[in-house]
């Protein structure tokens, strides 16, 4: 799942090792407001109890078996959501989440948590989605009634607690036969155009290399179609790539010290969209060093992209720099 937007000014993206300085600055943040409702192995107490928390679930979606994402609100990382389990085998997943004091009262939980559960219903053909909190969690439980679960049952006293005491766990649910088809927005005109906007920034992001940040060239993978072309025509003749080899010679100088402080921005754009098609023309800017001496550019792209049952993918590119 690459970078999905939210309501207001965030956004929500994988949650990575990389990541492991800004999440564990964020749990600091979040330590005591969340401790009671969390397990005390994701509460790291240093950044290298950080990574591995999220090496651990980095591990877990290789395998297939777990997932990670952060929220992100006027880009900082204010909380996140999981996937504690996911077995396609079985059709099942457990989708848990948190969030810092401020970042609450803006609808995020439920939001992402319906984002975790269409996804997994709609794309990855789970048949049951789980969420499990404590009873005495007031907040939690009304997010598993606004996405309209159902209570299971009560595990009686399963949690031992911070105060000494044992808890109660409450079991909620949602079927996929359960979950309406009516829940996906009408993804025609307007309701496109924000879609088609982040696909965009996530490409453009992908490359970004200022302040020692690693670029992330499987973004491209995941914003466009397996069968996706990218065309460079800046000389004589049109250079034609699908995406590995777009990507590997690219990941290589961003990465091997050619090309440093890299960034790339779109300044204008005009979209049309046509039902399950779409076209995006865009100006854009970049700048960075190159082999150490900096330099600054722009040129123009035309992107096309296609309606898929995952969402809105680019499926072609083309682009000229300004000589």
């Amino acid at each position: 799942m690459f970078a999905t937007p939210l309501r207001g000014n965030a956004e929500l993206r994988a949650l990575e090792p990389h990541h492991a300085e800004e999440f564990f600055a964020h749990l600091d943040r979040a330590r005591m407001h969340i401790a009671p409702w969390v397990g005390t192995s994701f509460i790291a107490g240093d950044l290298d109890a950080a990574r591995v928390v999220l090496q651990r679930y980095a591990d877990g979606q290789a395998a297939d078996r777990q997932r990670l994402y952060g929220i992100w609100l006027d880009g900082a990382l204010v909380g996140g959501t999981m996937f504690v389990g996911f077995d396609p085998a079985l059709g099942v997943c457990e989708i848990g989440c948190w969030l810092e004091p401020a970042a609450e009262g803006h609808g995020l939980i439920t939001q992402v948590v319906h984002t975790m559960i269409d996804w997994a219903f709609r794309v990855r053909g789970l048949k049951r989605a789980e969420w499990r909190t404590l009873s005495g969690n007031v907040r939690s439980i009304n997010v598993a009634k606004r996405l309209g679960m159902s209570l299971d049952g009560t595990l009686r006293q399963s949690v031992p607690g911070t105060d000494g005491l044992r808890h109660d766990k409450q079991v909620w649910s949602v079927l996929a036969t359960e979950w309406p088809q009516s829940v996906q927005p009408d993804r025609r005109g307007a309701d496109v155009k924000p879609e088609l906007d982040q696909l965009t920034r996530a490409f453009l992001g992908a490359f970004t290399n200022t302040g020692r940040r690693r670029p992330n060239l499987d973004v491209i993978r995941e914003v466009f179609i397996p069968e996706g072309t990218i065309i460079k025509n800046v000389g004589a003749e049109p250079v034609i790539y699908d995406l590995e080899a777009f990507i590997e010679p690219r990941e290589k100088i961003l990465t091997d010290g050619t090309l440093t402080e890299f960034t790339e921005w779109e300044v204008a754009e005009r979209t049309e969209i046509f039902g399950s098609i779409a076209h995006r023309f865009s100006e854009y800017r970049k700048s960075g060093f190159l082999n150490g001496e900096w330099f600054e550019g722009s040129g123009r792209k035309t992107t096309q992209f296609v309606r898929t049952p995952a969402g809105w993918r680019m499926s072609s590119m083309a682009w000229d720099d300004v000589r």
